[in-house]
């Protein structure tokens, strides 16, 4: 079994290990939730207040202009672009996950008229499901169907499915489907394929433009460090911007908004998904994080990502639980979700430990992998801790087991 001291002698040559310095992480916590919620970086609250301060509570309305308030979702979507492989026009930063998969769905969906289906994971994160249902209740006819699995996707599609939502990394599990295999796949049917790239955008390199992928939505709050809240993004391929038409058909979207027309006339290129005025505070924050990305090397992270995840499988594989996520590198994101059945309780005792992870019901404990931020010794502390608290039974404490509103 590896020892903590060889795992110093790895955080010695680590070639991210500088990185650990732009993040402000509190003292004796080993955060294992950035795939959740990102550490903040140490920039981010002199910018927001800069921001705040300067070009709010001095320059005023000014700042539209002066500061480049309007162009701020298109620029920041151009930074984003570059990790995720998409091309310039093709990401714009605004509103959420959730509102940017309704606008990139309906979009799908007038599209392909004709075809009645909608197909994603019926394990999928809830909202994507949810907004799925939402949509294809506002078209007549047009339904949502839940695969048990991707892998049941071949059996599924035929000409009347319009467009497939999957996630890039299942949520759960971690486990990573191959992108350019299945946008293949739905494409030959006919179908537009739509990803939800929340869990690996920042996690490792995305190739959205070299897979062909149709849409894709994702947020940067997990592994971009965006902040609690902050503002998702969208990509569309650029063959597609022309033609589609997205339902909230907001005046930001407007080819002249400051005309004031009484009708809609939608904006050139990735525009016309906007819909409404930026939360300016939040894409300072999420600015201030792509600083520190734009010098990141995703190879390197996702190189560093995988030697992590397989260090805590190698170190957990003895105790008491069932390794949920795939070994195979192709198919492992940047998480390790671990089975357990009181696995919410063994989840609190390890953060009262000061090793913080999450949980997902039924049984599911999950901890996330953040290369620019986490080193090898602390992933050999966290499955000691693990440990300690398994063969302890402390997290049988009542305590242990009173649940939260988020968990």
């Amino acid at each position: 079994m590896i020892t903590r001291e060889e795992c110093e002698a790895l955080d010695a040559a680590d070639p991210l290990a500088a990185f650990r310095k732009e993040f402000s992480l509190p003292e004796g916590i080993v955060y294992l939730d950035g795939n959740s919620l990102g550490a903040l970086p140490v920039r981010t609250p002199e910018r927001v207040r800069e921001v705040v301060e300067a070009e709010w509570g001095r320059e005023l309305i000014r700042s539209w202009n002066d500061a480049g308030w309007f162009e701020q979702p298109y620029r920041l979507g151009g930074r984003i672009a570059p990790m995720i492989g998409a091309g310039d026009g093709e990401v714009v930063v605004c509103d959420t996950t959730s509102v940017n998969l309704f606008k990139v769905l309906a979009a799908a969906l007038r599209l392909r008229p004709g075809r009645r289906t909608v197909l994603g994971d019926g394990a999928a994160f809830p909202t994507d499901l949810y907004i799925a249902e939402g949509v294809t209740g506002l078209f007549d006819g047009t339904r949502s169907v839940l695969l048990p699995s991707p892998r049941e996707l071949a059996g599924h599609l035929d000409d009347q499915v319009a467009a497939v939502v999957l996630s890039h990394v299942d949520y759960r599990t971690g486990e990573l489907l191959d992108m350019a295999a299945i946008t293949a796949q739905v494409q030959a049917a006919g179908a537009l394929m739509i990803w939800d790239v929340c869990h690996s955008a920042g996690a490792l390199p995305v190739e959205l433009g070299s897979c062909g992928a149709d849409f894709a939505v994702g947020c940067t709050y997990k592994y971009l460090n965006g902040g609690p809240g902050s503002p998702a993004f969208l990509y569309v391929a650029g063959r597609h911007q022309a033609a589609a038409e997205q339902p909230l058909s907001g005046w930001f979207g407007h080819a002249r908004p400051f005309s004031f027309e009484p009708g809609y006339a939608p904006t050139d290129g990735i525009g016309r998904f906007l819909t409404s005025s930026p939360s300016l505070l939040g894409q300072a924050a999420l600015g201030a994080s792509l600083d520190v990305w734009e010098r990141a090397d995703l190879n390197a992270v996702r190189a560093k990502s995988l030697s992590l995840t397989d260090l805590f499988i190698t170190l957990v594989e003895p105790l008491d639980v069932e390794v949920a996520t795939p070994r195979e590198h192709a198919r492992r994101g940047s998480q390790v979700a671990l089975r357990h059945p009181d696995g919410y309780p063994v989840v609190q005792a390890l953060i009262e430990r000061g090793v913080i992870g999450d949980f997902r019901a039924p049984d599911l404990m999950r901890f996330g992998f953040t290369p620019l931020y986490l080193s090898y010794a602390q992933v050999w502390d966290a499955a000691g801790q693990l440990a300690e608290v398994l063969e302890s039974g402390e997290w049988r404490e009542e305590r242990f087991g009173r649940r939260g509103a988020v968990t």
